[in-house]
């Protein structure tokens, strides 16, 4: 199987990197218990990009999504972006970090449970001083009939919807998916993938998505496999398919 550890040749129109990772090491335990998550990961994603880290469990995705997240802290190796050297960040400097670049999108939806859609939304909007208009932002994601309602009173897609709004209203250059879809049935699963591609098309926000979802990549301008904490694979996607056309 071929081995890529380098930057991919086709970027986005040759525009320079807008996250770019090097080196990226983690490894957890000592001893005979060590295990090495990843083993030196190197990719670039430009600004605007929608990439796909595709791998079975164990292969070191989500590890790699909550380092670039500055949730957890690598063991060796660089990440920037925007220019901006995040590893070497102070607590501080990594608080601010996430409020001005990200947006996380998790499996579990972590809602308030006595604030309304809106005013869950509204949580986001207090961490950017350049927050999308929430009328605007509701509407884009199907919930402006629903803003008052309590998350108790949704179906787990309406959740989701409410989560993401949260994340996007930040107005992130990037933002994080980890298994977006990983407790959602097939029909709610497409709804949520559908407004992600269309937060990234009509917002610009560049999106990680990590998934073992084999189909979902289809939709993707990049994807990167991994497998036992390397890279295995690492290209552009000649011609994406729409939400609709995938099939799993």
């Amino acid at each position: 199987m071929e081995m890529i550890n380098q930057n991919h040749e086709k970027q986005s129109g040759a525009q320079p990197p807008f996250l770019e990772v090097r080196g990226l090491k983690k490894s957890y335990g000592s001893g005979d218990t060590r295990q090495d998550v990843l083993r030196g990961v190197d990719f670039a994603v430009a600004k605007g990009e929608f990439l796909v880290l595709l791998g079975p469990s164990g292969s070191g995705k989500s590890t790699m999504l909550n380092i670039i997240g500055g949730i957890d802290k690598a063991d060796a190796g660089s990440i920037r972006v925007a220019g901006e050297q995040t590893l070497s960040m102070n607590d501080r400097a990594l608080t601010e970090y996430r409020r001005r670049h990200l947006g996380y999108v998790f499996q579990m939806y972590n809602l308030i449970p006595n604030l309304s859609v809106q005013e869950n939304i509204e949580v986001g909007a207090y961490l950017s001083p350049d927050p999308l208009p929430m009328g605007e932002l509701l509407e884009t994601l199907g919930l402006y009939e629903h803003r008052h309602k309590f998350p108790n009173q949704l179906s787990g897609g309406q959740q989701q919807r409410t989560a993401i709004g949260r994340a996007v209203i930040k107005n992130p250059d990037i933002l994080l998916c980890d298994e977006p879809t990983g407790a959602l049935d097939y029909k709610t699963s497409k709804e949520i993938l559908r407004l992600i591609a269309e937060v990234n098309e009509k917002y610009g926000s560049t999106v990680v998505m990590v998934t073992h979802n084999q189909e979902i990549q289809k939709m993707a301008d990049h994807v990167i496999r991994l497998r036992d904490g390397q890279i295995r694979s690492d290209k552009q996607n000649e011609e994406k398919l729409t939400v609709d056309e995938l099939e799993w």
